[in-house]
């Protein structure tokens, strides 16, 4: 297994943009393979808290295009108990594969979703050696595709993504004209790679110039028309949730920031639990008939702290 480093991948994206300004009339394409290693730092091998396929997943190899004709990606598909649930294509982050995505999952499977989950290029069981923003972007596309077949109806498929999967899926949300979204959310995510690298290190340095991989989310977010969910946990250290903030702005109506106190960048769903429930509820008429997300009260805990929750709601406009 790959040595495991201390700083988050976008601070070590900052430390690759100042190499890249400072080398920029040499070794340009060296600087900019590192900055790709660097970016995603993908990883092979199982997460260490691992025990094996969940119960009802299927394993799915889907071909994306390639610069040697065609590539494999593994990803994982799993029906939620009842047939007629909505579908969500889940997009992770930077780093762990699918083998440590497995307890968000679970707990969007449980929210009610039918999930299907993909490997880019490069991780775990995919093809291919290194990822890109572009071979990213084309992944996610093709699953999509996948997805769409699978299920018809444009009311009942979902995209989610998380940190640097937030804006693959705002990517693909803006793209889709002839397949579309019911509703995207995204959690934990930032406004461009450059934005964070600036946010982390020296301000003054030109990283929008000088970064290969953009991932400029707030342009566009101006061009996603399914209604979104924004959640960020207020005590993320590695993205700060005024990013989160900038992109609920950017957002077209109808829309839910959902900022929970104390969150970390991966617990949110865990901490702000009801509240996910209550904006999935609010925002796209998702509900499981057996555990009403509109009641939180009915689960049986007691009720967590407030949380903030901005919003900007058509009612006539709500899909699901």
């Amino acid at each position: 297994m790959r040595r495991t480093l201390s700083r988050p991948w976008f601070v070590r994206a900052a430390v690759i943009g100042g190499l890249l300004l400072a080398l920029v009339t040499g070794g340009c394409a060296a600087l900019q393979h590192e900055e790709r290693e660097l970016t995603f730092r993908a990883l092979r091998d199982a997460a260490s808290w691992y025990s094996g396929l969940p119960d009802g997943v299927q394993e799915v190899t889907l071909p994306v295009p390639s610069d040697d004709g065609q590539a494999q990606i593994d990803a994982w598909w799993w029906p939620a108990n009842d047939a007629s649930a909505p579908t969500l294509l889940y997009l992770h982050g930077a780093r762990w594969n699918l083998t440590g995505q497995v307890y968000r999952l679970r707990q969007l499977r449980d929210f009610g979703f039918s999930i299907f989950a993909i490997d880019y290029r490069g991780f775990g069981r995919s093809a291919g050696e290194l990822p890109s923003e572009e071979t990213v972007y084309e992944d996610a596309r093709a699953a999509w595709n996948w997805l769409a077949q699978r299920q018809p109806d444009p009311a009942k498929r979902f995209i989610y993504g998380h940190s640097l999967g937030g804006a693959v899926a705002i990517d693909l949300a803006a793209s889709l004209k002839a397949q579309p979204a019911a509703g995207l959310i995204i959690e934990s995510t930032f406004t461009s790679l450059a934005d964070m690298a600036a946010a982390l290190s020296s301000r003054w340095l030109p990283f929008n110039l000088v970064l290969s991989q953009k991932f400029d989310s707030l342009t566009k977010m101006t061009k996603v028309s399914a209604p979104v969910l924004i959640v960020h946990g207020e005590g993320d250290r590695y993205v700060p949730h005024r990013f989160s903030q900038a992109l609920y702005e950017a957002a077209k109506a109808p829309k839910k920031l959902l900022l929970v106190p104390g969150a970390s960048h991966n617990n949110s769903m865990f901490a702000g639990e009801d509240e996910y429930r209550q904006a999935l509820s609010e925002l796209f008429r998702l509900q499981r008939s057996d555990d009403p997300v509109a009641e939180p009260a009915a689960h049986g805990r007691p009720s967590k702290s407030h949380r903030k929750l901005s919003s900007d709601v058509r009612p006539t406009a709500a899909k699901g």
